[in-house]
């Protein structure tokens, strides 16, 4: 359904309105027919919408006025990290020096852009407890994925071909396993106890010989910290695995814990999660991975190193699992994180974990009175509420999610992690104010006050925007993707 607030640019469109200009031709014409076969040139022309520029510039700031974005409003995805991204990031990253380079020139003439990406390199060895680090991963499951490979490669070097498996717990990101199986392993689940952290029983029972590695993050999807990690880690290598982080809640332990002082063998980095890159629509991701020593022989390649006083490109390695991303990495968001980083230094990093959290607990608390808990203890940077209360009033985590759109929230992540029923998954990270975090608070209450009051009013939401509840099968298996008349 459809509130026609603005008319679409078509509905507009009339003969003869012209909304650009075009500079006259400094190169010769050519006729088409010489430079392509008849049947690609077009016959008639297109029917594009004409219209005025002051017509074009109201329907496109029209249609920007209808999407949410970090720079509109708090957006509370759990497990996602939705921070505010500082304006300096997108400044540097737009240097002549950075942005107006290209990566097939000459090492000698990108020294700057290389010594970038070596300092960012050893930034992140020392924030993680790594020993290396490479920045070519374009995203976090593509870190993901390009860490498995290495791990594949470790074993098939030591003549350890019979590793097929990869563990990854009940409550993990689908990435894990997805990226796993693209890796070429099969998944066993590990179970969660009651307390909502791995079950070390369990994980004693599927670990074996065929373990290749067990894919964790710590604090878990469920916003809580895996206290017993060093014995986790502990039971992994004494069975030959290797102990993967997923670094997507790596905001809750900056500058605090480190995986690699946990016994984590391989990490990645969302760059566009933990140290504000632009996320989603925003920009491309990052995925930096590092490892420990014994897996550095199987890095992708090139890396970038120091010889001297000269920063290179080093193809030289004979074990690497291969280029993983067509030149570099995605540099700009390099230049972005390492801004960021430089600009917070390590006091600035580490009161990011301490506010992500005080943030999060303060919400949970707050929250805890009107909807179900289900593991009732200290949080980090995110937490997990239920509404199970509600769904027994007729008002489903789904109908909640699409109420928040009416207060101006993006609504928090729902139904994941899976292992909790009717899930509600909200991260509020370091970045919000106490205003903005009591308004969305007051917002959640109210929801659940009209869930027991005037339950129709939450089941029929949204009713003030653009566009309606929608039938959500449909729109996945018949969606509409163009105007029609």
């Amino acid at each position: 359904m459809h509130k026609q607030d603005q008319p679409l640019i078509f509905e507009i469109s009339q003969p003869g309105r012209i909304g650009y200009s075009l500079p006259e031709l400094d190169v010769p014409e050519v006729d088409l027919s010489e430079l392509l076969p008849e049947g690609y040139i077009r016959q008639e022309e297109p029917e594009l919408p004409e219209v005025s520029e002051l017509d074009i510039m109201r329907h496109y700031t029209a249609l920007s006025k209808r999407n949410h974005g970090v720079d509109c409003g708090f957006y509370p995805l759990g497990s996602c990290t939705m921070k505010y991204n500082p304006k300096i990031n997108e400044n540097v990253a737009r240097y002549n020096g950075f942005a107006h380079i290209h990566p097939l020139q000459d090492e000698s003439s990108v020294q700057g852009a290389l010594e970038l990406m070596y300092d960012l390199q050893q930034h992140l060895v020392e924030i993680t407890g790594m020993d290396e680090v490479t920045l070519q991963p374009a995203a976090g499951a593509h870190g993901e994925w390009t860490g498995l490979m290495m791990i594949r490669a470790f074993h098939e070097a030591n003549g350890d071909a019979k590793r097929t498996k990869v563990i990854v717990p009940d409550s993990a990101h689908g990435t894990n396993p997805a990226s796993a199986t693209v890796a070429g392993f099969d998944t066993i689940t590990v179970k969660s106890d009651v307390n909502g952290l791995v079950d070390l029983e369990d994980l004693r029972k599927v670990v074996g010989e065929d373990t290749a590695a067990l894919m964790l993050t710590n604090p878990n999807t469920l916003g809580l910290f895996e206290e017993n990690i060093l014995e986790m880690a502990e039971i992994v290598h004494n069975a030959g695995g290797k102990l993967y982080y997923d670094g997507a809640n790596l905001n809750a332990v900056l500058s605090k814990a480190r995986p690699g002082d946990m016994g984590f063998d391989v990490v990645h980095l969302n760059l566009h999660k933990t140290f504000t890159g632009p996320h989603g629509g925003g920009g491309p991701g990052s995925g930096p991975v590092g490892v420990k020593a014994d897996l550095i022989p199987f890095f992708p390649k090139p890396v970038v190193k120091k010889q001297d006083d000269l920063f290179v490109l080093d193809y030289d390695r004979p074990q690497s699992i291969g280029r993983v991303k067509p030149y570099y990495g995605n540099f700009g968001i390099n230049v972005r994180a390492y801004t960021y980083i430089r600009s917070m230094g390590p006091d600035g990093l580490k009161a990011v974990t301490e506010n992500a959290v005080l943030n999060a607990n303060y919400m949970m608390r707050r929250l805890e009175p009107y909807f179900d808990l289900p593991f009732n203890k200290h949080c980090k940077h995110e937490f997990v509420l239920s509404g199970k209360r509600q769904k027994k009033l007729g008002v489903r985590t789904l109908d909640i999610a699409k109420r928040l759109l009416d207060f101006g929230y993006h609504p928090p992540t729902i139904y994941f992690p899976l292992n909790v029923e009717e899930c509600i998954m909200i991260e509020p990270t370091e970045t919000e104010s106490k205003e903005t975090l009591d308004a969305f608070i007051d917002a959640m209450i109210q929801i659940a006050r009209e869930a027991e009051e005037n339950p129709e009013i939450v089941q029929e939401a949204p009713h003030t925007t653009v566009v309606g509840r929608l039938d959500e099968t449909m729109a996945a298996r018949k969606p509409v993707l163009r105007f029609q008349k």
